[in-house]
């Protein structure tokens, strides 16, 4: 009992850290949409929508952003000691690697800020509305009884809430609805 209603600070720095996972998410896509030209943002929908359509007149966005092929121009001497300019092709072949590397990059992020923006409005409703731990503790912990869970949540702080959360997340069921 002597540690009780001293969790709180816990608890805010945890959810801070997961706040700093969106943020660097969001700064992380923005600092590659700042590399790419403003091209990444819409880079995963735009290779979507190729694939998805006819695609004869059309430039393909992977292409267009990882060009496979380049204009070289070779410097060398000729038969007379002179320097000559030779135009050729040259293919890149790690822009292939690139692309590949990038959309899926691209998924990552876009899932990734998905689901610290969902993990966010959820702590915010558990935040907001004390109403609400009863129900997911009880949710989590169906061995409790309801009534048991809105005791508790009355009795305990935001911090204390979320410490036995996590404790029942990580004990046996049966030690954690003894020890509750």
């Amino acid at each position: 009992m002597r540690h009780v209603k001293q969790h709180n600070l816990y608890a805010l720095r945890y959810w801070a850290c997961e706040f700093i996972c969106l943020v660097n998410i969001i700064v992380q896509l923005y600092l590659m949409n700042k590399f790419f030209d403003g091209e990444f943002l819409s880079y995963g929908l735009r290779v979507m929508n190729f694939s998805e359509q006819a695609q004869e007149d059309r430039i393909d966005p992977m292409v267009y952003v990882f060009p496979r092929v380049t204009k070289c121009i070779f410097h060398k001497y000729g038969a007379s000691g002179s320097i000559q300019k030779h135009d050729s092709l040259c293919i890149l072949p790690l822009n292939i690697v690139n692309e590949k590397t990038y959309i899926f990059i691209w998924f990552w992020f876009m899932i990734l800020a998905t689901m610290l923006t969902l993990l966010i409005l959820y702590r915010i409703i558990i935040i907001a509305c004390p109403k609400v731990r009863p129900r997911i503790l009880h949710a989590k912990h169906r061995s409790i009884p309801i009534e048991a869970c809105r005791s508790l949540c009355n009795k305990v702080d935001l911090g204390d809430w979320w410490i036995l959360l996590m404790l029942g997340t990580n004990m046996d069921p049966i030690i954690y609805r003894d020890h509750i």
